[in-house]
Order: structure tokens, then C-alpha cells, then sequence
């Protein structure tokens, strides 16, 4: 008995340290580099260039005036495979309205494993191959999926850690579009609403 609680007391405080260390450093991180993390309400979207899996160079302000979701994942991320499949079906749902998905692969896997991953998943917006600069630019990207919501005037709307509802994206891909994204929204038929 008294062993058991020895281990835990020593499983908790080493808990305890890693926290401690990762928000210090964390925080040091910012304060050397000057990288501020994005904010919730109304922060700008850094832009970035990135090449795609079709090898052009793509930009986030290629697509201002429309709405982004801009998603990080990696080919080896469980909860990036059960939301790829909405995020194909928000893409043909509201692209007509202005949305657009981008996803940007997090992972060295390589670009041949992205491509056929991508494939696989059936995705239907472009694909980008990410590099950490991009990542901390973002605030650092260190839970996947990570995915930021950004409005038709290149401000985030919205940024989430991990795998969350379809609903909540949708509630703020409307948000990003503007007024009338909702009665305007191509209808989604009983199968798709199920996932």
C-alpha cells in the first residue's frame, strides 16, 4: 500500500514538471523569437507560402475574400482521419458560398505517403506541405489536428485543438462566411448529417 502511493506521488510530480517546463518554455520560446500566438477573436492569420502535393506554391492570401479552414494534420493522427471526411463534406457544402478548406500536412512522411493519404481520405481541397515555421507562426503547433478558422477578411474566427464535433466547425464556418451563410448552405443529405 505504501508503495503504491509512493508511485503515484512520483507519477504526479513528474506530471507536474513537464507541465511546468513546457508552458516556461513555451513561453520563453515567444519572448526569444518574438512569435506571438494567434488569438481567438479577431487576430490576423499570418500568410505563408507552401508548396502543394500539385507542386505550385500556395499562399493563405491567395484566397482573402474568402473564408479558410486552415487545418494542420499528419498522415499518422487518428483524430485527423475521423474529421478529413467532414472537412471534404464542409468543402462541397459551402464552397459555393465562399468557403475553403486547405490542409497542411504536419508530418515527415514524405510527399508520395502525403499525396496517396490524401487520396485514400478522398480530399477534395488542396494540400500543402507544412514546415515548423509555419507551425510557429500559428503559435506553434503542438496538438494535431490543429485547425484555425479564418473570416473572408483574413481575421481567425475561431481555433481548435483536437478532435471536436462536425457542428462546432460548421457553427463557425458560418460565422466566417457572414450573414446568410446558414439559409444559403447546399442541403446535406441524411448520410452525411450521420457522420
Amino acid at each position: 500500500m505504501k508503495r503504491n502511493a509512493i508511485v503515484i506521488l512520483v507519477v504526479v510530480a513528474a506530471v507536474t514538471l513537464m507541465l511546468f517546463a513546457g508552458v516556461r518554455m513555451s513561453r520563453s520560446r515567444a519572448g526569444v523569437t518574438g512569435i506571438k500566438p494567434v488569438g481567438k477573436n479577431g487576430s490576423v492569420a499570418p500568410d505563408f507560402a507552401l508548396k502543394g502535393l500539385d507542386g505550385k506554391q500556395v499562399r493563405l492570401s491567395d484566397y482573402r475574400g474568402k473564408a479558410v479552414l486552415l487545418n494542420f494534420w499528419a498522415t499518422w493522427c487518428a483524430p485527423c482521419k475521423i474529421e478529413m471526411p467532414w472537412f471534404v463534406d464542409l468543402q462541397k457544402q459551402y464552397a459555393s458560398q465562399g468557403l475553403q478548406v486547405i490542409g497542411v500536412a504536419m508530418d515527415d512522411s514524405g510527399e508520395e505517403t502525403i499525396a496517396k493519404f490524401a487520396k485514400e481520405m478522398g480530399v477534395n481541397y488542396p494540400v500543402l506541405v507544412g514546415k515548423e515555421a509555419v507551425g510557429d507562426a500559428y503559435g506553434g503547433v503542438e496538438f494535431l489536428p490543429t485547425t484555425f478558422i479564418i473570416d473572408r477578411q483574413g481575421k481567425v474566427v475561431d481555433r481548435v485543438f483536437g478532435l471536436v464535433g462536425r457542428g462546432e466547425f460548421e457553427d463557425n464556418i458560418k460565422k466566417a462566411l457572414g450573414p446568410g451563410a446558414q439559409a444559403n448552405a447546399a442541403p446535406v443529405s441524411e448520410r452525411e448529417q450521420a457522420r
